[in-house]
């Protein structure tokens, strides 16, 4: 029987265990598909990591080697390779490695297991099915592997944060990008990082415009883009189409586990210590919602950390919970839970909208009470805002769910 077990090696789940470690809890494992452990940073060899968590501006590569270091420094087991793949009656873990098939129990376990971009046959985009389309995801191991399958022109769908770090990556690769399309009417990212990109990079972006077919054989040759306001369509060559963002958690531990999902992140439910609706079994990071950067989720994994040490020293009943919901154009919130007055990571819930909002009042309901009422700055589809915790004290243990809506709207 091990203390805790980890399930995924990024920096969510190794930050959380090296927080563990630090809480004196002695048999921590950490299990990791990939070939090493670190997640996605460990293909990204821009800069912009660990300025939240490690108080440092570090490369992706540099990024996840710390942590793996910092892991194993504190005594964490780190395996690498092995694959869990699904749950046994007893509840435990499933465990594939190329060694060995085992089952593995543990008196609490943290889904740390991320999210991915949704590629071009869940995105439903017709054509022949050429070489040349990738996700972000893909795209990086390949550049990190130093792949020939990498082309020389590329059109980027998507035009969130991590669509400029596609952009990054296919210039580090030596290969020029034709464009940047969104549907959306403005990129979604920092203003910093789209104007230096178009100064630096002179790449266009154009906005309001959908990709509508990709044609070729056996590589990518062309792609067609439509004007949403003008219902044009022109054609843009190319040999690589890669899709970004449009994100979705990797939550099938958490399905065939049984726990309750949050319609709107598609990650599992979580209250503010990052509990789940199984008691003893936790889950951090970007499996809670798609996508926040690494070091927000390295964050998550530090904060479900010290409630795992919690549960294992107290035992205490595993709570009750009042569920949060969003009202359109409010997408998600994260945490997605009340059981009690514990702050959720951060000290702030994470919240989403579907549109462009210029300082927006939200409200927080409850059945008819207003727990809290506020603006936020402005609210950008693909990124989250803040909202304080304050008005968890408010909340009435026993009540209705918890309504999160634009301040206009009533139902």
């Amino acid at each position: 029987m091990t203390d805790v077990i980890i399930v995924g090696g990024g920096p969510a789940g190794l930050a959380c265990a090296i927080e563990l470690r630090r809480h004196g809890i002695p048999d921590v494992l950490v299990l990791d598909r990939e070939q090493k452990a670190g997640g996605i940073p460990r293909h990204c060899a821009h800069q912009g990591f660990g300025v939240r968590d490690l108080r440092r501006a570090l490369s992706g590569q540099a990024y996840a080697q710390r942590y793996v270091e910092l892991a194993q420094r504190a005594g964490v087991d780190i395996r690498a390779e092995t694959m869990v793949t699904g749950w046994s009656p007893d509840g435990s873990l499933e465990i594939t490695a190329p060694e060995s098939r085992e089952s593995l129990r543990a008196s609490a376990i943290v889904l740390a297991t991320g999210c991915r971009e949704r590629p071009r046959s869940a995105r439903l985009v017709p054509g022949s099915r050429p070489e040349g389309v990738f996700t972000t995801g893909l795209l990086q191991q390949l550049v990190a592997q130093r792949s020939p399958r990498i082309g020389t022109r590329a059109v980027i769908v998507g035009a969130e944060h991590v669509s400029f770090s596609a952009l990054l990556t296919l210039v580090h690769a030596g290969v020029k990008v034709a464009g940047m399309a969104t549907e959306l009417p403005r990129h979604q990212s920092l203003p910093a990082v789209a104007v230096g990109a178009a100064l630096r990079y002179r790449v266009p972006l154009w906005t309001r415009t959908a990709l509508t077919e990709i044609r070729g054989l056996p590589r990518v040759e062309e792609v067609e883009l439509r004007d949403l306001d003008a219902g044009r369509t022109r054609t843009v060559s190319c040999d690589t189409v890669v899709f970004t963002a449009d994100w979705i958690p990797d939550h099938e531990l958490s399905v065939t586990a049984g726990l309750e999902l949050d319609p709107g992140t598609r990650g599992p439910q979580v209250d503010t210590a990052l509990r789940t609706t199984h008691a003893g079994l936790f889950a951090a990071g970007n499996l809670l919602q798609g996508a926040e950067p690494a070091d927000v989720a390295a964050l998550s994994g530090r904060h479900a950390a010290a409630a795992v040490a919690r549960w294992l020293n107290e035992r205490n009943p595993w709570p009750d919970r009042v569920p949060i919901v969003c009202r359109p154009p409010l997408v998600w919130i994260s945490p997605n839970a009340v059981s009690g007055r514990e702050p959720p990571p951060r000290e702030r819930f994470a919240l989403r909208s579907s549109l462009f909002l210029a300082g927006p009042q939200i409200e927080i309901r409850q059945h008819d009470r207003l727990l809290w009422t506020g603006r936020v700055r402005r609210m950008v589809p693909g990124r989250s805002s803040g909202l304080p915790a304050s008005w968890l004290a408010e909340v009435d243990p026993h009540g209705s769910t918890i309504d999160v809506q634009l301040a206009a709207q009533r139902h």
